[in-house]
């Protein structure tokens, strides 16, 4: 990735028709500092440069944040369901995997590894909460689509949480799909 230079900055800033009050206010940084960037005085930190790239993408409509990318639809078992309820969903879904979401607030993940890796023989018949996994990845609606895909690194879904509660999910395809 190539910086962008103080010129660069400037023209951009023009081009989305942004004073350097505005630009300051978006970036959370003062005007007199968006001045002296833009007059090649001063050398940004790496943080304050991503804010006001941040800002500037925003502005022209090229950030997309996980509101964008996320569906509402979340397919979901609750921790009291049974290990072959949630196997009959996620078969009939064409999942691999689903959130156990109990109220609307996150709880876990169940798939067809925690499901395989269990060792009792009636795995079928013990609730979900016994089987599943607690570690799950969540962001904000307003997360970039960096940071989604920061976590689809690691996590095969992003459950997206407001106020504590499951709003929408977001997988690997669905980043694909708005990259491509």
């Amino acid at each position: 990735m190539e910086l962008p230079t103080p010129e660069d900055l400037r023209e951009w800033r023009n081009e989305v028709e942004l004073t350097q009050s505005d630009l300051a206010e978006r970036a959370d940084v003062s005007q007199p500092l968006i001045a002296r960037i833009e007059g090649g005085d001063v050398d940004p930190r790496l943080s304050t440069l991503r804010r006001i790239v941040n800002a500037l993408e925003e502005a022209e409509g090229g950030i997309l944040r996980a509101a964008d990318l996320m569906h509402t639809d979340v397919v979901s078992v609750a921790p009291d369901d049974s290990v072959h309820e949630a196997k009959q969903l996620m078969d009939d879904a064409g999942y691999s995997q689903v959130p156990v979401i109990r109220d609307g607030i996150p709880q876990g993940l169940i798939g067809n590894s925690d499901i395989r890796q269990h060792s009792k023989e009636n795995v079928g018949d013990l609730p979900v909460a016994d089987v599943m996994h607690q570690s799950i990845s969540m962001v904000e609606p307003d997360a970039t689509i960096d940071e989604v895909d920061g976590h689809l690194d690691h996590n095969a879904a992003v459950l997206v949480v407001k106020d504590g509660e499951t709003i929408g999910i977001i997988t690997e395809a669905d980043i694909a799909s708005h990259i491509s």
